[in-house]
């Protein structure tokens, strides 16, 4: 029986960025300089797969601190870390290496900056996600407010309105964030932005190609894990963007072929954190059920790369 054909809309960029990819090179190098085990604080990068591949090189995955030893190296994820993390790590003279994503390290580097200039900060971000905890760990308690959504706006209570600036999580949907802003420069007008933009060219170059496949598309697949949010994020923009069906899968065997049916056109992209490995694993999986015509959707180039530091690059 003949497959039913299918154009696939390949989204470029897609799938691991700069940070990501420094992140987990740092995990391979620690682990080739000290061997096994490496200590990782958090999950490195929020996908399942890439987590499972260090551990079985010897990378032990702990959520605090104190479930290390002194006497073995320990990795901050690329989420970044509360300042009193490498505090703590230094006070127990422990070898630590920062993965923090410079994107994020960025953010916290302007929350420093404005704090010391007496200004409260307002952070754009997800309650409970380790880059939020991370950035809010900067800065004495109380010294940053969180909100989600424009309806936070509304409800934040202030030290002093004109005494203020605000940060976002680098992995946000861009749309969404803009609208907070406005609300936060209505209610607040003599409040701080960043110089640069917070979100992350990786996020949003994602967020741009899926928003040209979105329209086109009768369904769109977003390779990433349910904790990562910037994976989250595209599914949002896909429907957002007009595709009337879209999900995150993990892998292949995720795939809701049901809910696929009958369909002409089908988008696919990846999470930052996601290797071009399950990416493949997807389309062959479509390519055994359709006539597949792989249409390459490119709204951008991305050349970053990130540099490991220096203590991984000097011999052991």
């Amino acid at each position: 029986m003949p497959k039913p054909p299918l154009t696939l809309l390949l989204a470029a960029p897609r799938g691991f960025c700069a940070g990501v990819d420094r992140a987990i090179k740092i995990v391979e190098m620690a682990l080739e300089k000290w061997g096994a085990p490496v200590y990782v604080r958090h999950e490195i990068v929020h996908n399942r797969y890439v987590v499972d591949d260090l551990r079985a090189k010897g990378a032990v995955f702990v959520e605090e601190l104190d479930e290390c030893p002194d006497d073995r190296p320990v990795i901050f994820s690329a989420h970044g870390v509360p300042k009193a993390v490498p505090t703590e790590a230094a006070k127990r003279q422990m070898v630590y290496v920062d993965a923090t994503c410079p994107l994020v390290s960025k953010v916290h580097i302007e929350a420093a900056r404005h704090h010391e200039n007496g200004l409260q900060m307002v952070m754009i971000g997800h309650a409970g996600h380790p880059e939020t905890l991370g950035t809010m760990g900067q800065l004495p308690q109380g010294e940053v407010l969180l909100v989600e959504t424009v309806e936070d706006v509304a409800g934040v209570e202030v030290r002093d309105p004109e005494r203020l600036a605000f940060v976002t999580q680098t992995t946000l949907s861009v749309d969404d964030t803009a609208d907070i802003v406005e609300a936060l420069k209505a209610r607040f007008p003599a409040i701080v932005g960043p110089h640069k933009e917070d979100i992350c060219y990786a996020t949003t170059n994602r967020q741009e190609a899926v928003k040209a496949i979105g329209p086109r598309a009768d369904a769109l697949l977003v390779v990433g894990a349910p904790n990562s949010s910037n994976s989250k994020r595209l599914v949002e923009v896909a429907r957002k963007a007009g595709c009337p069906y879209a999900q995150l899968v993990q892998r292949a065997t995720d795939i809701d072929w049901r809910a696929l049916e009958g369909i002409g056109s089908l988008g696919v992209t990846a999470g930052a954190s996601a290797p071009e490995v399950l990416i493949d694993e997807v389309i062959d999986a479509v390519r055994a059920r359709y006539d597949v015509t792989v249409e390459r959707v490119t709204t951008a180039e991305e050349n970053v790369e990130f540099k490991v530091p220096r203590v991984l690059r000097e011999p052991a």
